[in-house]
């Protein structure tokens, strides 16, 4: 799931599934497509591949996909979706100017004209790189930042607007570490192979955008040492993933007088006033970082400085500039960094960038074909029968106090739910999109998302606010908004079967409601209160024992190996597998619930209700995944692998060994009492 001010999301990055369909549902239909499984496998050796092994064997990779399951099937189809729904908005010259559809055109045209893009070569970012090049004195390098964030470049940090998670009826200015253009600080910093191989296409790549812009052999090669000089720098100072993930450690409530005394060398006056930003406190999430990026702003030199700023402005804008500099930016970030082998159509890629621009005016569009109301209604259905499950559950628990489980009652019950689209949309009227280079387009698009966002300071939470667009194919939990929020493009098999029995919805699109919810109440989430605020509010002896039984998950997942000797981090990993337990005990409690509301079916399949069950939630992991892809996520996280997210899960729960008949004797049987039980 997705963390966004805390915010969390399946691929699931999870998942639900689309029912377009009546509330009126056939109990008895197969939907299950034996051909995808390998029954040869015994189930209580390999779980996975009894689901999938016949899929996996199917369904090879694509050369343009790093990662190829489940999820990337149904985006496919809902890719398919939004292209024939494209082709109509290129084809409508009755489009009114500056309505949402004449810009949807004119950003998709500008995106796909390549002709146009080979003869612009640079042009679109000769402007921003007219501004570093006249830096003449610190202060002016501090407003040159501003204006590069104000354009979307997050050079040496960010900031932006969020809740302030103890008060979180209020929206407050943030800022924090940034600046690296590897996506974790410890390609910086460690020296095994993996991560050296990676610093040096890093270095190649530098080398390679800033040659593609003119630069001389000497001046390319002098580019990339000043680069990493400053990027390892920035890597040193920033926190590591697993402080990140402790929400105390990045909230620090501070005066901007106080920030100016941190990091005096960085004119915060002249920043906050290029920005467009008046306030008196905001919250530094990591303070270390900006004491150490004041030391650098005041003795690194001007010269070095021009030549980072440039190489943001650069790797900014590569994936939409001429062939040269988008096939040299796949060549690392797609190749080098998760293994693909081709780059996805352009069509896809530009529908990717639309999506991240302008996703509620795509999404409106989308809505309205592919979305109807009623579905809104059946998964009200689900998602109430999983919260009764979950109060269930929580009144089941030997090991917490009563006075703890009221408090989680309550923090349930308060639980809001969006399902599909948003009820307000967000108006693009102030968004300019024109016939212009598509760098220009996507620059547009950034500044009037952050100009929106930057507006919030100050102001009440919006709390009918999506953060995840209706054609996205995902899911989330926010725990300052104690919210979880299920966009209209996941709710489609194989998450949610129009025909499909109860047994194999609740293992799917169950499974992900309980896996949202359960992330209210995981490592991390469990931190914030009712109404969203960071708050304790867990008696002491509770909270030991809720950390003692996550401990058990963490062992668990630090010993599967998954490549080689590497293993899962159990304590990266943590709250996504705690929500995938969760969800599973969730989901089925609720399942149980539902047949003794109306009945048993017999056998479909050759399979009962519960095998069904947890044949349904295994197959929504299938996946292959290439060997970079594979390295990158054990060491980024914070999502266990398709495989250990099946068998690190089900060989816990003693209903599996039930449905199956799996005893002691199978390869990955886990003994009662070292099992993992948490919600």
């Amino acid at each position: 799931m997705k963390n966004k001010t805390t915010l969390y999301q399946i691929p699931l990055v999870l998942l639900t599934a689309a029912m377009l369909f009546s509330c009126q549902v056939n109990n008895s239909k197969s939907v299950l497509n034996t051909s995808n499984m390998d029954t040869t496998v015994n189930p209580a050796d390999d779980f996975y591949l009894y689901v999938n092994g016949g899929w996996l064997i199917n369904n090879p990779i694509p050369d343009d996909y790093s990662r190829y399951g489940a999820f990337e099937q149904l985006n496919e189809e809902n890719e398919q979706k939004l292209f024939d729904l494209l082709t109509a908005i290129r084809n409508d010259q009755n489009a009114a100017p500056g309505s949402n559809r004449q810009k949807i055109r004119d950003f998709y045209n500008s995106a796909m004209d390549t002709v146009r893009l080979q003869d612009e070569g640079i042009s679109s970012i000769g402007p921003l790189l007219g501004k570093i090049d006249a830096i003449g004195s610190k202060d002016e390098l501090t407003r040159t930042i501003a204006e590069l964030h104000h354009s979307g470049i997050r050079a040496l940090f960010g900031m932006g607007a969020g809740q302030d998670r103890k008060n979180t009826e209020m929206i407050i200015a943030s800022v924090g570490q940034g600046g690296l253009g590897m996506s974790d600080r410890d390609y910086y910093l460690k020296n095994d192979a993996r991560s050296t191989e990676i610093r040096d296409n890093y270095k190649l790549f530098i080398h390679k955008l800033f040659s593609l812009a003119g630069a001389s052999e000497s001046e390319a090669n002098a580019a990339v040492a000043s680069v990493m000089q400053i990027e390892t720098a920035l890597a040193e100072a920033s926190m590591d993933r697993l402080t990140l993930r402790d929400p105390y450690a990045t909230y620090n409530k501070m005066s901007v007088e106080e920030l100016r005394k941190l990091a005096p060398a960085i004119d915060w006056n002249s920043y906050l006033d290029t920005r467009g930003v008046s306030i008196e406190d905001l919250n530094v999430s990591q303070p270390n970082f900006f004491s150490n990026a004041s030391e650098m702003v005041q003795n690194v030199s001007i010269s070095d400085w021009k030549s980072y700023l440039k190489w943001n402005v650069l790797n900014s804008a590569a994936a939409f500039l001429s062939p040269e500099f988008e096939e040299a930016n796949f060549t690392f970030y797609g190749t080098v960094m998760t293994g693909s082998q081709v780059q996805r159509d352009r069509w896809k890629r530009a529908l990717a960038v639309l999506n991240g621009s302008m996703g509620e005016a795509v999404g409106q569009e989308y809505v309205a074909l592919h979305f109807p109301p009623q579905a809104k209604e059946r998964m009200i259905d689900l998602v109430e029968h999983l919260r009764t499950g979950f109060h269930q559950r929580i009144a089941q628990l030997d090991w917490m106090s009563d006075e703890t489980k009221e408090e989680a009652y309550g923090k349930l019950a308060a639980m809001n739910v969006k399902i599909g689209y948003p009820d307000k949309w967000v108006d693009y009227s102030e968004l300019e999109i024109k016939d212009q280079p598509y760098f220009l387009n996507v620059l547009a698009a950034r500044t009037f998302n952050i100009r929106r966002n930057l507006e919030e300071i100050g102001g009440p939470v919006d709390r009918e606010k999506w953060f995840m667009s209706p054609q996205t194919v995902n899911a989330y939990y926010s725990p300052t908004m104690n919210e979880i929020v299920f966009p209209a493009a996941i709710l489609q098999p194989p998450f949610f079967y129009l025909d499909g029995d109860d047994a194999m919805n609740y293992g799917a699109i169950g499974m992900v409601i309980g896996h949202e919810m359960t992330h209210g109440f995981d490592d991390k989430g469990r931190q914030y209160a009712l109404d969203g605020n960071l708050r304790d509010w867990w008696t002491l002896d509770d909270s030991q024992r809720f950390d003692e039984r996550a401990q058990v998950l963490v062992e668990q997942y630090n010993n599967y190996v998954m490549l080689d000797s590497l293993t899962i981090n159990g304590k990266l990993s943590l709250g996504e597998n705690i929500a995938d337990l969760g969800g599973m005990n969730i989901a089925y409690e609720a399942l149980q619930n539902k047949l003794n509301e109306d009945g048993r079916p017999g056998l479909i399949d050759g399979f009962t209700p519960e095998q069904r069950f947890f044949i349904s939630y295994a197959q929504v992991w299938r996946n292959h995944m290439r060997e970079q892809r594979l390295r990158q996520q054990l060491n980024e996280g914070p999502h266990s692998p398709g495989e250990a997210r099946v068998n690190g899960i089900v060989y816990n729960m003693e209903e599996f060994y039930k449905a199956f008949g799996i005893n002691e004797t199978g390869q990955r049987f886990i003994p009662a009492e070292s099992r993992a039980k948490i919600w």
